[in-house]
Order: C-alpha cells, then sequence, then structure tokens
C-alpha cells in the first residue's frame, strides 16, 4: 500500500498519542525518538510489501498466455502468489491482498 512520507508520519504521530494514554506503556527513550523509528518500521513493512506485490505481478506476466488484470483467474493467482510470497517471508494468517 501506498502511503506518502507524510501520512507515514502522521501515522506515527497517532500510534505514539495511543501508546502515551496506556497507562502500562512506559517509555525508556525520548517520545520522538520512538516516534521515529515508528516511522522507520512502516517504511520498512511499506517496501516489503511492496516487493510481494511486484513477486505476484511478475508471477501473473510470465504465464504462457496473457491473463487480463481484474479477470476472475488474475485476482484468483495475484491471491495465490501473494500469500506464498508472504508464507515465504515467515508471515502467517494475513488479511487477504488488496487489489491495485
Amino acid at each position: 500500500m501506498r502511503l506518502t512520507r507524510e501520512k507515514t508520519v502522521r501515522l506515527s504521530h497517532r500510534i505514539i498519542e495511543l501508546l502515551v494514554s496506556i497507562e502500562d506503556v512506559d517509555f525508556v527513550e525520548d517520545r520522538d525518538t520512538i516516534r521515529q523509528e515508528v516511522v522507520n518500521i512502516l517504511q520498512e513493512l511499506l517496501k516489503q510489501e511492496e516487493q510481494v506485490d511486484a513477486e505476484a505481478r511478475a508471477k501473473i506476466s510470465s504465464q504462457k498466455r496473457e491473463i487480463l488484470e481484474g479477470s476472475e483467474e488474475w485476482d484468483i493467482l495475484y491471491r495465490r502468489y501473494y500469500t506464498e510470497a508472504l508464507k515465504r517471508m515467515g508471515v502467517a494468517d494475513l488479511a487477504e491482498p488488496r487489489r491495485r
């Protein structure tokens, strides 16, 4: 999923606000350092998701015959290849992939 840097930063602020509101959470670093690490983690996860998406699309396009994006067959193959790539990465039990 494509998120702009601004949206990622906004999301990191909301995550920090949520953590601050939880009584059982103690910060061992200053909040901005933690927020920046949240941004880094989100960006890395988004980059990995883009790679999985590209891998699934490449596998579909490498089929012997053309499979049109948006067709039922394309959707089925995309979900299968996307899920296989996530499993190889060690990610399991995720929601169904989104369509671009």
